[in-house]
């Protein structure tokens, strides 16, 4: 959704100007966290700081900065979220505004573009697909691999990077540093290899911070007797997470399953 907002508002700057309201910083607890933000156009909004009062209030600013009506001080401005907003949170935010024309598309790209993290996805199924779905809005950079030619749906989601690889494992050693990897081919055997090749690289530069295969625990100990065959060792086991997705989450539909995997990649970026 971040890069959809980004290119919302550099069109949108083609054709008019807008007040870029930016959360500067933060205390207690607030609705959005620093670094958000929310392109003001006299017609339109793109993006948001966290809805409710606070929200309306900044539009109401940005559309007078806008107009000509407010003066345009670059310094913050600060915002309690008490009883004058009509807002319990009881934090402070501090919000930027600032104007913006055409002229500033450029420094924005940079700016305003979005962490992404890397993902590496082994496996188009079912489930490979509602996956992709559910985390093209999210702070991830997907890489899509499987081994099958034709599989990948066109176009790909949005920010997805499809790659065919053959054998499969063979694009594990070529991952970005930091890639969260989630194995779930349409065979086991080729599962067990991507495991294998994952493994293998955390001996060398243990740069995967999450390996996760999608599966029953019986499945898992099979492969873990399988990987000690191969030499691994019971701690390098406990990098792999075998079943995946947050527990509590009833329902083996591919969408339901996708959720909560996408859920669990959010909370491996709190633990890391």
């Amino acid at each position: 959704m971040a890069v959809t907002n980004l290119r919302l508002l550099l069109d949108g700057l083609a054709a008019g100007s807008a007040c870029l309201v930016t959360v500067e910083s933060t205390q207690g607890s607030v609705p959005r966290e620093a670094g958000a933000w929310m392109a003001v156009f006299a017609d339109r909004l793109v993006g948001t700081i966290g809805g409710g009062h606070l929200e309306l209030q900044a539009i109401a600013e940005a559309r007078l900065r806008l107009a000509g009506t407010a003066v345009n001080n670059p310094a913050p401005v600060r915002y309690a979220l008490g009883p004058a907003l009509g807002q319990c949170c009881g934090g402070v935010v501090h919000l930027g505004f600032a104007l913006l024309t055409a002229a500033d598309t450029p420094g924005l790209a940079t700016r305003l573009a979005p962490r992404h993290h890397p993902v590496a996805l082994f496996g188009g199924g079912h489930v490979g697909h509602a996956l992709a779905r559910v985390l093209a809005p999210l702070p991830f950079a997907l890489t899509w691999i499987d081994s099958r030619d034709g599989i990948f749906p066109e176009p790909p989601p949005d920010g997805a990077v499809c790659e065919h690889s053959d054998p499969v494992q063979g694009a594990v050693p070529g991952l970005a540093p930091g890639s969260r990897v989630l194995i779930m081919s349409f065979s086991h055997a080729e599962d067990l290899d991507v495991v294998a090749a994952c493994l293998q690289r955390q001996r060398q530069q243990r740069d995967l911070p999450f390996i996760g295969l999608i599966g029953s625990q019986t499945k898992w100990a099979t492969f873990g007797s399988r990987l000690r065959s191969r030499g691994f060792s019971q701690d390098e086991l406990t990098q792999v997470t075998c079943p995946i997705g947050i527990p509590g989450i009833g329902g083996k539909e591919p969408e339901v399953i996708a959720v909560a995997v996408a859920a669990q990649l959010l909370l491996s970026l709190k633990v890391a």
